[in-house]
């Protein structure tokens, strides 16, 4: 059986002795794409020989979904207790948590759900430690919360190359790149700007790695090999995260102001001592990117005492699915008050874009 983990190993050796430049680009381009196929083999041959998953499939719940990701023994229970109110099973030795445990977190009317997954260990992109079915929760999640252990700072770089492994792109958006596949005519690359990390044909070598022979490729910014590898495969997961050093408590305060200095985290929190608990709250909701709708009926006043928590940029479609399972198929029309609107009570379809504070009043068959 070919063994891919070697391979990808070896070529990732080769990539780490060569040097970097204008020469070597298109070369460590090529190997990039060799790597990302034999991922994708390894992954395809895991989930052919997987059995079942128990307590790995969590159903959302609440206004978004927050996944609590790092090594075994960072505090993570410990945090989400903290977060949440809740009581997850803790414990001063590795590996407590052996399934996902979902706790809610109350924050200016949100519910948001937070989803303790088991510890992920080195190599868990590869599957040791039960890492892939860990890893596979973040597509469903709306944000990462990578959590480290302030004695152990080095721990988020390998959590943040784990995730990457698996096809998650964490504070990063898709490039703005087109590809359309023809029957003939061979590899068209069009640009609207200069690139300087990547060489057209290194972009046509890749592609012809991929089996794509004639395409037009249209490219809008300046991309790099591994962006232009993720719109290939077209699988990639793009969220935001927040990156967390926990048990700030066991450490001096000058330590404290290295780990800021050399590492950036998002915050240094202690979740034994409840420190920073609150300022991550308001972290997470921010992150979320939520906003509030205020609903009203016909003939009503408007609900303004308790709001509707949705995703800013939302659709009316998105209200009415997250109401009920017949409201879009019932839809007749609409009427909104507030910021998106061009007058009160404008009539608007389910496609219209709401904005934070609108008053909306949906009216059905």
């Amino acid at each position: 059986m070919v063994d891919y983990n070697a391979q990808i190993q070896e070529f990732e050796a080769e990539i780490k002795k060569t040097q970097y430049n204008k020469a070597t680009q298109h070369h460590i381009g090529l190997i990039k794409a060799k790597i990302a196929k034999l991922r994708d083999k390894a992954v395809a041959r895991s989930k052919a020989s997987a059995g079942p998953k128990e307590g790995y499939q969590v159903r959302k719940t609440g206004d978004g979904t927050v996944i609590l990701l790092g090594f075994p023994s960072t505090g993570k229970s410990t945090l989400m207790n903290a977060l949440c109110g809740t009581e997850s099973e803790t414990a001063s030795y590795a590996f407590t948590t052996v399934s996902v445990i979902p706790g809610t977190l109350k924050y200016k009317h949100a519910r948001i759900q937070i989803l303790d997954v088991p510890g992920i260990v080195s190599g868990a992109s590869t599957g040791r430690g039960r890492g892939k079915e860990v890893l596979a929760c973040i597509r469903n999640s709306d944000i990462c919360l990578i959590i480290s252990d302030c004695l152990k700072p080095k721990d988020i770089e390998t959590v943040k190359k784990e995730a990457f492994n698996v096809g998650i792109r964490l504070n990063q958006r898709s490039p703005d790149v087109r590809i359309s596949k023809n029957s003939s005519g061979g590899i068209r690359v069009l640009t609207t700007c200069k690139l300087t990390k990547i060489d057209k044909r290194t972009v046509r070598d890749i592609l012809r790695e991929f089996k794509i022979n004639n395409c037009d490729i249209i490219i809008r910014e300046n991309i790099d090999v591994d962006q232009l590898i993720d719109i290939i495969e077209g699988n990639r997961k793009y969220m935001p995260a927040i990156t967390v050093f926990n048990k700030s408590d066991l450490v001096t305060a000058k330590r404290r102001k290295y780990l800021e200095k050399k590492w950036q985290p998002d915050m240094l929190v202690s979740g034994q001592e409840g420190t920073n608990v609150e300022k991550l709250r308001e972290l997470i909701y921010l992150k979320l990117n939520l906003m509030n709708i205020y609903l009203k009926e016909p003939g009503k006043d408007a609900d303004l005492k308790i709001p509707l928590v949705m995703f800013k940029n939302c659709s009316i479609k998105s209200v009415c699915e997250k109401l009920h399972k017949d409201f879009t198929s019932k839809f007749k029309f609409s009427r909104v008050w507030g910021p998106s609107a061009r007058f009160d009570g404008q009539k608007l379809t389910l496609k219209h874009r709401l904005k934070d504070g609108d008053i909306l009043e949906i009216h059905l068959k």
